[in-house]
């Protein structure tokens, strides 16, 4: 169903599905899609001047009911309405003669379910799914290409800085299981242990590879970058966060993250992780 998909588009469902399981939703809603859009694609919906992530998600919090939160591991199926949004996406990119399904048609997808929750929430901050497809026809806003393609294709290395901090963002704020959204299908991480982890395992176990790094003193020190070959780029960095010791000693980890152009986006391929102490 995804392979047309751009990998920022493949990473709005993979946010939905987190939050859904963090509201204890049995199914992936619209409003989830809607959060997991707001989530990933902020410069598309800052340039359709529908940047309210805050206030939907009070609105969202006072009409759905919390559950008891759902295991990320559990299978989750999309609702009806969901179902139908990604139907549309494929429409929308169709339509606008896109080959690839992003964040723009999903958005658009959203506002055909005019019933649903996340339309309700959206139209009642004025969108309108015509005006912002005679925007994206017209190139007026840089999601008809995907906006970190379009930088990336211009300047691969600050396409592939833009994926980089939006992950190191995303892995110091925490949750970590959002973390692995950003890594290839084949990718591999390396964790402190020297132990290799690749393409699944990485989802299936995100929590545990990246929860350490979510920590609120935690912060991290970009050394350096190397572009590689073909549309490769090598990133060194530190993180640093305080151990818990009475010696105020540091901890520090040494980061080596290869990220690659998969064409409409940058992704992670390799992360290696090695830990080093200060006394």
């Amino acid at each position: 169903m995804f392979e047309r998909y751009t990998e920022k588009a493949r990473r709005v469902i993979f946010f939905a599905r987190y939050e859904a399981s963090q509201y204890g939703s049995p199914v992936i809603d619209t409003e989830h899609i809607l959060l997991g859009l707001l989530r990933e694609d902020r410069p598309l919906m800052r340039q359709l001047h529908l940047d309210f992530a805050p206030q939907i998600r009070d609105e969202i919090a006072k009409v759905v009911r919390q559950g008891e939160r759902i295991s990320t591991s559990v299978e989750m199926p999309l609702s009806a309405d969901s179902q139908e949004i990604l139907q549309l996406a494929s429409e929308e990119a169709d339509r606008l003669a896109n080959q690839r399904v992003g964040t723009e048609h999903i958005l658009l997808a959203i506002l055909r379910v005019e019933k649903s929750l996340a339309a309700t929430l959206l139209t009642a901050r004025g969108a309108k799914a015509d005006a912002i497809r005679e925007q994206i026809a017209r190139g007026a806003t840089s999601a008809a290409k995907d906006p970190v393609s379009a930088v990336a294709s211009a300047q691969p290395a600050k396409g592939a800085l833009v994926t980089l901090d939006d992950f190191l963002g995303l892995l110091r704020e925490g949750p970590a299981k959002q973390a692995a959204a950003f890594f290839h299908d084949k990718g591999q991480f390396v964790d402190s242990s020297g132990k290799l982890w690749l393409g699944q395992e990485i989802e299936q176990a995100a929590e545990i590879l990246f929860a350490p790094f979510a920590k609120r003193n935690a912060n991290f020190f970009l050394k350096s970058t190397t572009k590689g070959p073909s549309e490769t780029l090598l990133a060194s960095l530190l993180w640093e966060f305080a151990a818990a010791s009475t010696d105020r000693s540091k901890s520090l980890l040494r980061m080596s993250i290869v990220l690659a152009s998969t064409g409409e986006d940058w992704t992670i391929v390799l992360m290696q992780v090695t830990p080093l102490t200060l006394s």
